[in-house]
């Protein structure tokens, strides 16, 4: 019987993802001038506000508060009517020395015996039904905003947005659980004040409607614009005004939107953060290294749709598990329990591997901070960061890594396909 699916996402401006952003640009700069840097950053955002938190380990020394504002002014809170303004806010850092405890688990006289920088479990997860391996209803709500922000910052139409914003599409599939219709649509987005609520409601739905819908429809393949239909229900703006928003609207915190940020409610998530944090946490790097499993997996075709976790003990290099679910759509007759022993022989687990397969060390954070760190595309780019003392350092980095289909080959010769 056909069954709906509801997948949302935040912009780049919501609370959380500005906290999100912060503490990834942190992380940037420590990797960028100390390499074997530790941290874990926590942000809270509020009306004129920011307070950074955490415990970090690093020979480098950040002016935090000027990075910080950096964010908040790339993102677009420049004008002091939003009652959060880059230049304005007042920034207080509580950032110090990370517990000898925790590092005494992670670091080892063989860089190959790094510990887990945390017990947990992490979840990676692929599907066929779009083309970069994500499921649609979270690609579809990525990519409204996406949009948003685009006309936004051209500021040639809807010049009325602001920042802030909330995207959420209803997906119906059929009983072989392939998408077949686009239900709903929800988006809400802050936006300067014109004219009566009434007409500031219907042009903003207007707008959205005739703008941003059909240009995220044209990035699709085909078979997925035939989706988009006369018949889906939209909810703009349901509350009939957006005014209020950012961290004037809503506190935010680093970490609040990870299911956002992972596969929008397919799969499943093992309940660790990402952002803030360097890469020898495994809530991060294994839960990067599970996703480029499962779409290799699923790119190879090995099954239509792959879950894969991943567990560890603090301290400890070797994961306590890997397991591998397909949900019934494998395609080389062996059971699942089979194809999880051929995958512990692929994928080196340990954490220093995942951070060298992935080259995880680079500073390539800040942009998986908003719009989702599944789903993206790997690119090579030239990046410059700044210490406290004013030194700049331009590196070449290759982001997203985990999105990378370099095991395909590997993957098709252990399954003889």
């Amino acid at each position: 019987m056909p069954y709906l699916f509801t997948s949302e996402s935040v912009s780049e401006g919501h609370p959380d993802k500005i906290s999100d952003q912060i503490s990834d640009n942190l992380v940037d700069h420590f990797l960028a001038f100390d390499p074997n840097s530790k941290v874990a950053c926590e942000t809270l955002v509020t009306t004129g506000q920011v307070v950074l938190a955490g415990e970090v380990k690093s020979a480098t020394y950040l002016d935090v508060q000027d990075l910080a504002r950096d964010v908040i002014r790339r993102i677009g809170y420049t004008k002091s009517e939003y009652m959060f303004e880059a230049n304005s806010c007042g920034v207080l850092s509580a950032i110090h020395e990370q517990s000898p405890d925790i590092n005494q688990g992670v670091e080892r006289t063989s860089a190959e015996d790094q510990g887990a920088g945390d017990q947990g479990m992490m979840f990676g997860y692929a599907t066929d039904e779009t083309e970069n391996f994500m499921p649609l209803a979270l690609d579809l709500s990525h990519r409204i905003l996406k949009e948003l922000a685009t006309v936004r910052r051209s500021n040639e139409r809807m010049t009325y947005l602001r920042p802030d914003a909330k995207s959420q599409v209803t997906i119906e599939y059929d009983d072989d659980h392939r998408p077949i219709r686009i239900d709903s649509i929800v988006v809400s987005t802050q936006h300067d004040p014109f004219g009566e609520d009434e007409v500031m409601l219907a042009t903003i739905k207007q707008d959205v409607i005739d703008y941003i819908i059909p240009a995220v429809r044209d990035q699709l393949r085909p078979e997925l614009r035939k989706l988009f239909t006369d018949t889906i229900t939209y909810h703009v703006n349901p509350t009939g005004k957006f005014v209020i928003g950012g961290p004037h609207g809503d506190a935010g915190l680093t970490g609040r939107k990870i299911i956002v940020d992972t596969y929008g409610g397919k799969g499943a998530h093992g309940g660790g953060a990402f952002s803030g944090k360097d890469p020898s946490k495994v809530d991060r790097s294994a839960a990067y290294a599970t996703r480029h499993i499962a779409k290799n997996l699923v790119a190879a075709g090995v099954a239509r749709e792959v879950l894969v976790q991943v567990s560890y003990a603090i301290g400890v290099a070797k994961p306590t598990n890997i397991y591998v679910n397909t949900y019934g759509t494998s395609k080389v007759g062996i059971s699942d329990a089979k194809i999880a022993e051929k995958v512990a022989s692929l994928f080196d687990m340990r954490p220093y591997a995942i951070e060298q397969r992935l080259k995880l060390r680079n500073p390539i954070y800040l942009e998986t901070a908003a719009y989702g760190h599944m789903g993206r595309q790997s690119e090579t780019k030239e990046l410059t960061f700044r210490n406290g003392s004013g030194e700049t350092k331009t590196m070449t980095v290759e982001t997203f890594t985990w999105e990378k289909l370099d095991y395909v080959d590997r993957v098709k010769a252990a399954f003889g396909l």
